[in-house]
């Protein structure tokens, strides 16, 4: 890659106001969701009744996949021009594009960020399947992952399968170094373009399988969207770098959980996506698999399964994302091949989901080894769920090693985002119904009756929990020793959960 080119078209982009919001404000809301749903053609409608901006130039050629003569690509970038752009790499003799280049805008505890982004041209812009070492640019399951990152600074991050470099640029934010790394030479190209044009300097780029490349070394926090979908290894079903990890089944999944014990820090933790097969026909293996790859690696985990889907299910999300259109016979083909697969190795469901592994501090520490099903779908997280997650880590940290009478001393607080509702019959003057909402982290929902109720409300830093528990008994004319047996274990679901925090001077407050 040219450094001085490279230079040349950062500052073209920049010049030319090539913005999310630039683009948005170009083609409009409607064609700005059309764009979303893979329908090109509402944008490209509007860009051609507006005048040839520089932006509007870019957004044809890189989002859209139009070709542009050579007097509009001068125009849109005058710095670099079109010998520079060819030699780039950036588009060929006839004024197509080769890559997609095209910005990003993210917002995190540091605040918002604009990013330039490199990766190869999609099926919009292709027209059809895409080739197996397609580089993936910024999709759903990349937002899932920069949400689940933390914003709290460490020295190093592992960006392990960089692919277009978007984690990286992401993990740069919050740490002194980043090693990313990647099998395909190819992504390894997309993403030194994408760390040039944004002028990331920290991030050492290295080729090889998975924790090769990074071999003896440990790291703060470790990264990953690795390619984890399940492919059948059959003759005649495409494998695509980006999402094939060239195991089978879930393999890669345990094999990047297994490896991450040997390349964190003490106290180091890994952010990761992944999926898990379930064999056993009442849905019941897929989580305790993962919880049984964690616990023999010796570290901590919390895994949080968003979405299962069926066999039929999960060959259809796949092959359409390869570009296969459903009811053509390429489609019907692949379909049996991943039904035929699933079968033959007892598959009935697969979960996705997020992984958080810490490595214990010491041996003394208590474990966390939790899985839970949450009911939305992959990519529907707000952001910030990796500093909401790093709490509850934390959390189980301060609490786990109480005793019931240690846990009874503690003045709780309860977070500032939780509300309570309740139902009540007409005329009836107790509720049928009382939740607890979590504003922020996971949204949870929480069925209570009146005494958990009553315990989160009355959590306010002034009473100790055990004085809270007497003082419910009472109220409620219930045994107070059954009371406390039923409200200590959920006071510590809570704490974990965030919704119930230590109060400042409590002692296990942080």
């Amino acid at each position: 890659m040219d450094a001085e080119l490279t230079a040349l078209l950062r500052a073209d982009l920049l010049a030319a106001g090539y913005t999310v919001d630039r683009l948005r404000q170009l083609w409009g809301d409607e064609a700005d969701a059309a764009l979303a749903r893979g329908d090109r053609v509402p944008a490209g409608r509007a860009l051609r009744a507006i005048d040839e901006s520089p932006a509007a130039t870019l957004a044809r050629l890189f989002v859209l996949g139009e070709t542009v003569d050579d007097t509009a690509l001068a125009r849109a970038l005058p710095a670099l021009g079109t010998a520079g752009a060819r030699a780039l790499g950036l588009v060929d003799a006839g004024g197509r594009a080769l890559l997609d280049l095209r910005p990003y805008t993210a917002i995190d505890a540091g605040g918002a960020v604009q990013w330039l982004v490199a990766s190869d041209l999609g099926e919009l812009a292709l027209g059809g399947a895409l080739p197996p070492d397609h580089v993936l640019g910024v999709g759903g399951a990349s937002l899932t992952l920069a949400a689940l990152i933390p914003t709290e600074p460490v020295d190093s991050v592992l960006d392990l399968g960089t692919g277009c470099g978007i984690q990286s640029l992401h993990a740069a934010r919050h740490a002194r170094r980043v090693v990313a790394t990647d099998i395909s030479a190819r992504a390894l190209e997309r993403a030194a373009l994408t760390l040039a044009l944004n002028a990331v300097d920290a991030v050492e780029l290295r080729q090889g399988d998975l924790f090769a490349p990074v071999a003896g070394e440990r790291f703060d926090r470790i990264v990953s969207n690795p390619p984890f979908v399940i492919t059948p290894r059959r003759a005649g079903v495409p494998v695509y770098e980006y999402r094939d990890g060239g195991r089978v089944g879930d393999a890669i999944v345990e094999q990047v959980v297994r490896g991450a014990a040997e390349h964190l820090t003490p106290g180091g933790t890994a952010h990761l996506l992944g999926n898990w097969e379930y064999h056993d026909a009442m849905g019941g293996d897929g989580l305790a698999r993962v919880r049984r790859w964690i616990d023999e690696a010796g570290l901590d985990g919390w895994v949080v399964e968003r979405e299962r889907q069926s066999p039929a299910e999960y060959a259809a999300t796949w092959i359409r994302d390869g570009g296969t259109r459903v009811g053509s016979p390429e489609y019907e083909q692949l379909a049996a091949e991943w039904l035929d697969d699933f079968a033959a190795r007892g598959v009935t469901a697969v979960g996705f989901g997020y992984v958080v592994l810490r490595r214990p501090v010491g041996p003394d520490a208590v474990r966390l080894l939790r899985t839970e099903v949450l009911g939305s779908p992959l990519g529907g997280t707000p952001t910030g769920i990796g500093d909401h997650l790093l709490a509850g880590l934390r959390a189980h940290d301060r609490i786990a090693a109480l005793d019931d009478a240690e846990l009874e001393t503690l003045r709780l607080e309860v977070a500032p985002d939780v509300t309570e509702e309740r139902h009540y019959w007409p005329g009836e003057e107790n509720p049928t119904v009382i939740r607890l909402r979590q504003g922020g982290g996971f949204a949870r929902t929480i069925d209570a009756d009146a005494a958990l109720a009553g315990l989160v409300g009355a959590s306010d830093g002034d009473l100790t929990v055990g004085e809270i528990v007497g003082a419910l008994a009472d109220l409620l004319e219930v045994d107070e020793g059954a009371l406390r047996a039923q409200l200590l274990p959920q006071v510590r679901e809570l704490v974990v959960t965030g919704l119930l925090s230590p109060a400042t001077g409590s002692p296990a407050a942080g």
